[in-house]
């Protein structure tokens, strides 16, 4: 047998992949739906969905916006996520913000340190640290 010959037994590692997220996509995590369900029951407003968006301001030039809203603006883009137990919560971003934001996954985190929803935006080229601003 020659030193670069595979041992039969030993199987080869798997590749594990990320989800492919498109420029003019957001993913919705399943601990964000759920969250986003959870808060959606307390205020009693069924078919109310999240807004996000970017607004100037904050210590790097840009905030994140997240808000409640009760319906669709004829130019927003519609993103879905799905709960755990498959019921399904809506976001909306305007166009603009969507300049920003496409590609993006929103999660929600549970830590020592708090918990919260988590933009992981490839687009950010830094934030400031107090986590309220964000530079593109």
């Amino acid at each position: 047998m020659s030193a670069s010959a595979t041992n039969p037994t030993t199987a080869p590692p798997v590749a594990t992949t990320t989800p492919v997220i498109g420029k003019r996509e957001v993913d919705i995590t399943t601990a964000a739906a759920d969250e986003i369900a959870k808060q959606k029951a307390k205020r009693g407003t069924p078919e109310a969905m999240i807004r996000l968006g970017v607004r100037g301001g904050g210590c790097t030039g840009f905030t994140y916006v997240f808000e409640w809203a009760d319906a669709a603006k004829p130019t927003d883009k519609q993103f879905s996520g799905t709960t755990a137990t498959g019921e399904v919560v809506g976001v909306v971003i305007d166009p603009k913000s969507l300049v920003y934001l496409g590609g993006m996954q929103l999660d929600f985190t549970r830590g020592m340190m708090g918990h919260g929803f988590k933009f992981n935006n490839p687009n950010a080229k830094g934030a400031c640290g107090c986590g309220e601003s964000v530079n593109f």
